[in-house]
């Protein structure tokens, strides 16, 4: 959740010690307008901004709402001073947080093309301090957050296996979780999958395999029921769908937070 002490650290960072810009008396009217067509995130946390200010929001855009260009996806109303000086934060989140919906759905849509039932999902690659922002919005774009921190699910990764070996490192962490807790194992050879699989995972994670290699490692798991996989390194938006027809179960993005570029908004005050 958005809280009163990050709103004003992203105010105080923008506002400073002595703000003469936005010293404009009276009250007015803003309104936040979607410049290109996508889909819209984060207007939550441009309402909060505003409120954190006492500007009334009088209407709103719902997270993954799809508009086009000059739609008004913000209204408010208030002193002049707090809608000017609510405005920058409230566009760069929105902004921000947009972007990373609209490429979701792009993502997810070309994925659909090739399978109605793989999940194109998140990463960890988000910025700190915004990565509560940055995976509702790509919840918005139709996507999966996977993990939203190290305690949901534990990952095998290429450093455990080097210093615990594969198998043991999944027999290490299987003994220090909890039963509703997910082990996943990354491996980077299609003959490490079954290893994998073997080994206890419940999620074995493809890393940076071509499509092709993807599609053999999921044939050698074909025995091995209720294991899922994950294909995930370096996918773009243009691969998108030929990692979807492999049958793989998830397709994980982390170019979906940390390359999403910033949609384009923009704020009008007055009538």
């Amino acid at each position: 959740m958005i809280t009163e002490t990050q709103i004003d650290r992203w105010l105080r960072e923008d506002i400073g010690h002595h703000d003469v810009t936005n010293q404009v008396p009276g009250e007015t009217t803003g309104r936040l307008v979607a410049k290109e067509p996508g889909t819209i995130a984060g207007i939550e946390a441009a309402r909060s901004v505003f409120e954190h200010l006492g500007v009334d929001v009088l209407e709103s855009a719902d997270p993954g709402t799809r508009v086009d260009a000059g739609a008004v996806v913000l209204r408010v109303e208030g002193a002049a001073r707090d809608v000017l000086r609510g405005e920058r934060v409230a566009v760069n989140l929105a902004g921000h947080a947009s972007g990373i919906a609209t490429k979701t759905r792009a993502a997810l849509e070309r994925a659909r093309v090739e399978s109605d039932a793989v999940r194109v999902a998140a990463t960890r690659k988000t910025t700190p301090g915004l990565r509560g922002l940055e995976k509702r919005a790509v919840v918005a774009g139709g996507g999966d957050t996977h993990r939203l921190d190290l305690s949901h699910m534990v990952m095998v990764k290429e450093n455990h296996i080097a210093e615990l070996g594969l198998e043991d490192a999944v027999a290490h962490f299987r003994d220090r979780v909890s039963f509703a807790t997910k082990i996943e194992v990354e491996v980077e050879t299609v003959a490490d999958a079954p290893r994998a699989a073997e080994a206890g995972a419940d999620v074995v994670l493809l890393d940076n395999m071509e499509p092709s290699e993807v599609e053999t490692a999921i044939s050698e798991l074909e025995g091995d029921d209720g294991v899922l996989t994950e294909a995930s390194g370096g996918v773009t938006l243009e691969t998108v769908a030929d990692y979807a027809a492999t049958g793989v179960d998830v397709i994980s993005m982390g170019a979906l937070t940390h390359s999403a570029p910033s949609f384009d908004l923009s704020f009008r005050t007055g009538e």
